[in-house]
């Protein structure tokens, strides 16, 4: 049985091409919102390979698990897949595979759990320096000002998600840069990147020894603010966007030569001043159906011995 084999190597393949395909792309920067997509599909695919993998090594292993998997399948297509030739290596690698998926559980649920109790220490220092007056309801996704000595704008995710600003950058930001600023905010509350950031986050940690998924969680962090920049800037402007991000973070020395912890932003400014076309809606979409084929693979792989046992 050399089905799960293939798709572990398979997987192994995907892990590797599939971010050197990406770093060598020149689009990324251009379509921050396609590219997390593919970023997403090919991580998927990776996953999909690990788990039809332990699934099918888990049916030659155990004859509980083939009843329940093979279930509805007729005789031929269990012979197709030869479950009974295998050796003990096969309850090994479901085992492994097991323990990894159920790993990977774990630290997601440990990463949602951390973000919860950051989040929640956040707004118990939110209500202390802006309590609410006698009478007031907090209102959802309101714009909450904190008197503040040190420009600053941050959104903070929940049910009701929150932009923080403090007094500091409301006297640096003109005209409609405040509104740039709330709508890259509300840019990363609509499209749900704290989910992303969230099981990025839990991979990489996981599982520090694998690359991709190291590459995955430094992508994320970077695409969701380029995607959110793009958010603004179609409805305020590059420029004006740009100038946003300039005023907020000009007293941090990110612009200063030399490494930065925040050496991201200007990059991003140069990316709004520059203003990079888009690709054509049909590359687009060319792009994002490719992409969502890639998952698709490793079914296919693993479907191989049943459809040729049906023809």
């Amino acid at each position: 049985m050399m089905v799960p084999v293939a798709l572990l190597l398979l997987g192994v393949l995907t892990a590797v091409v599939g971010p050197r395909l990406l770093a060598r792309a020149d689009w990324t920067d251009r379509e921050p919102v396609v590219a997390l997509w593919v970023w997403q599909c090919v991580v998927a695919a990776v996953l999909l390979c690990c788990a039809l993998s332990m699934t099918l090594s888990a049916a030659a292993a155990w004859l509980a698990v083939r009843g329940h998997v093979f279930a509805t399948a007729p005789s031929g297509v269990v012979d197709a897949y030869a479950l009974g030739t295998t050796g003990p290596w096969a309850a090994v690698t479901a085992a492994a595979l097991a323990c990894a998926g159920l790993w990977s559980g774990a630290m997601l649920v440990r990463e949602v759990a951390r973000a919860r109790a950051r989040r929640n220490r956040q707004q118990a220092e939110l209500l202390r320096r802006s309590p609410l007056l006698p009478g007031e309801e907090p209102a959802d996704g309101r714009l909450v000002v904190l008197e503040g000595d040190r420009p600053d704008a941050w959104w903070l995710p929940g049910a009701a998600p929150q932009l923080i600003v403090t007094t500091a950058a409301l006297r640096r930001l003109k005209g409609r840069q405040l509104d740039a600023v709330l709508a890259h905010e509300q840019g990363h509350a609509q499209a749900r990147h704290d989910w992303l950031l969230h099981c990025s986050a839990a991979l990489a940690g996981g599982f520090p020894q694998i690359p991709v998924f190291a590459a995955f969680r430094d992508e994320m962090h970077r695409l969701v603010e380029l995607a959110a920049d793009d958010v603004a800037s179609r409805r305020h402007g590059r420029l004006t966007t740009a100038l946003a991000l300039v005023e907020l973070n000009e007293d941090r020395g990110v612009f200063d030569p030399g490494p930065t912890p925040q050496a991201h932003v200007p990059q991003r400014v140069d990316r709004l001043l520059t203003a990079p076309d888009r690709l054509p809606a049909r590359h687009r979409l060319r792009l994002t159906a490719t992409a969502a084929l890639v998952p698709v693979v490793p079914v296919l792989v693993a479907l191989v011995p049943s459809l040729r046992a049906l023809a």
